[in-house]
């Protein structure tokens, strides 16, 4: 019951990352969003949580865990409410960054109680399991709830849903989880300050340089300014006696590694959801609805993917697993760049949205693990703040690499298609063109294909880089085995 508390507390989290992606045609319309302005719908909440989970693990440590959560929650469930409420896009772009601070503050405080709830070995792994499934396969199901809420209800509901899930958590909480052990210690509010402000200038840069370009100015501003910011969070954190995030841990190079491939192939999948979510409503002519189911198989591969590792890691460690995870999501992704405008979903996009599935159900088993191990019980929540932050950010900066190949490709599709657009067309589509700037289809079809194939390309590449990081930085110790198969810790370790 602990283990579907905490689990149900990530999903929401997750969920709420994607599940507005198929709704905002109809947010657009009844708030009047302009097209550029839109995607701060999902950004808003992207960058408060990633920029906001460092701190929230570390106010667990020093607070309590299970109270930092329900509070989180609380937060959480307050601004979805508000959301659901809003009747222009100031307040629902505030009640978006509400709702990030509330997740920042609830999910690293769920994984850590994770580790304070279950012992160490089996019992540990099997819960290690669920929650990683629940965190990569999140997003899939976020996508089918998303297209069944708008299409049977309206686009507030994708915010209301959280409302009742969020309050049964919070009344089922005490109940069930335990309070942890209080450490005492003061916050470090520059460090705080710092890295949140570093880290939204840079993931900023990068959402402005894939809308407005690499040479804008506010883009090259924002990246000088997120430079300056973070190399003097570093000096904070160094000189700082409880640090918010204590950097000896990137000094085991285990971990170190597992950040590496984290931010690589967290851009792999946001990427996945993003691009194919765009190819089939717009190429392939699927409903919201249809849309969300298409991506049904992928929560129940990655469940697969993750219930092999939780499995096998005692007999072959994690390393197996990064590996051989990478691998096959850089298959499925390069499997994917030979999508054109006569693909279909059966023959198409299933086969290698499986085959990327299972290897992230492999892979963030393997990851979250790694990350937590040999980590001191009172530094557990700022070590799974830093993997969740390390997942959001990298998932914030590759899409807007991504996007940026993206535009480049599809722009060059683009002026060819215009060609043969106006040697064919007759004179009424030419001056709808003219008004609109709009290619018709099937001639935008072979533009957006163009651009999707050339994300996936980059994607596989991200992919092919954590396999890289693993096979080179990751090492598999006999203690790590043996703590995995539930045998004796170091003591003081979680």
């Amino acid at each position: 019951m602990a283990l579907l508390v905490i689990a149900s507390c990530q999903l929401m989290v997750v969920l709420d990352i994607t599940i507005v992606n198929i709704a905002l045609p109809d947010i657009q319309r009844s708030l009047d969003f302009s097209t550029t302005s839109l995607s701060w719908v999902v950004n808003a909440y992207t960058l408060t949580f990633g920029g906001l989970l460092l701190l929230g693990g570390r106010a667990g440590d020093i607070l309590g865990r299970r109270r930092v959560f329900v509070f989180g929650v609380l937060l959480f469930v307050l601004a979805s409410l508000l959301g659901g409420l809003s009747q222009n896009s100031g307040q629902l772009l505030a009640a978006r960054a509400l709702q990030g601070v509330g997740g920042a503050i609830a999910s690293p405080t769920s994984l850590a109680l994770i580790s304070t709830t279950f012992r160490e070995g089996p019992e540990r792994n099997r819960a290690f399991g669920v929650f990683a499934a629940v965190s990569s396969g999140g997003g899939a199901i976020g996508l089918l709830a998303g297209g069944m809420l708008v299409e049977w209800l309206n686009w507030r509901w994708v915010l209301f849903v959280n409302v009742p899930i969020g309050l049964l958590i919070v009344l089922a909480t005490p109940r069930w989880i335990k309070e942890s052990e209080r450490h005492p210690g003061r916050f470090d509010i520059t460090g705080a300050l710092t890295s949140t402000v570093g880290m939204v200038l840079l993931v900023y840069g990068f959402i402005r340089a894939a809308q407005e370009g690499w040479r804008d100015a506010f883009t090259l501003a924002s990246f000088a300014a997120a430079v300056v910011v973070l190399v003097a969070f570093v000096l904070v954190e160094r000189r700082s006696r409880q640090p918010i995030t204590p950097l000896h841990m990137f000094a085991d190079r285990n971990r170190a590694g597992t950040y590496g491939i984290m931010l690589s192939l967290s851009a792999a999948i946001f990427g996945m959801f993003f691009f194919l979510t765009l190819f089939v409503q717009d190429v392939l002519g699927f409903s919201p609805l249809e849309a969300g189911l298409a991506f049904l198989p992928v929560s129940a591969v990655i469940a697969v993917g993750a219930g092999l590792a939780s499995k096998f890691l005692p007999v072959y460690g994690p390393k197996p697993f990064m590996v051989i995870g990478a691998v096959l999501a850089a298959a499925g992704l390069a499997w994917l760049t030979l999508t054109d405008v006569h693909s279909t979903y059966a023959g198409s996009i299933l086969g290698p949205m499986l085959v990327f599935s299972l290897g992230m159900g492999m892979e963030f088993v393997a990851l979250t693990l790694m990350a937590l191990s040999d980590v001191p019980v009172a530094e557990s929540g700022a070590a799974s703040g830093l993997l969740n932050a390390t997942q959001q950010v990298g998932g914030a900066l590759g899409l807007s690499i991504l996007v940026t190949m993206f535009g480049t490709a599809s722009n060059n599709e683009a002026k060819k298609q215009v060609r043969q657009f106006l040697t064919q067309a007759t004179p009424a589509e030419r001056l709808q063109f003219r008004r609109t700037g709009q290619l018709p289809s099937p001639w935008s079809d072979e533009v957006l294909t163009a651009g999707v194939s050339a994300a996936f390309v980059m994607a596989a590449i991200f992919t092919l880089v954590a396999a890289l990081v693993a096979v080179i930085a990751i090492q598999v110790r006999p203690s790590d085995l043996e703590r995995l198969k539930g045998g004796p810790a170091t003591p003081g370790q979680g």
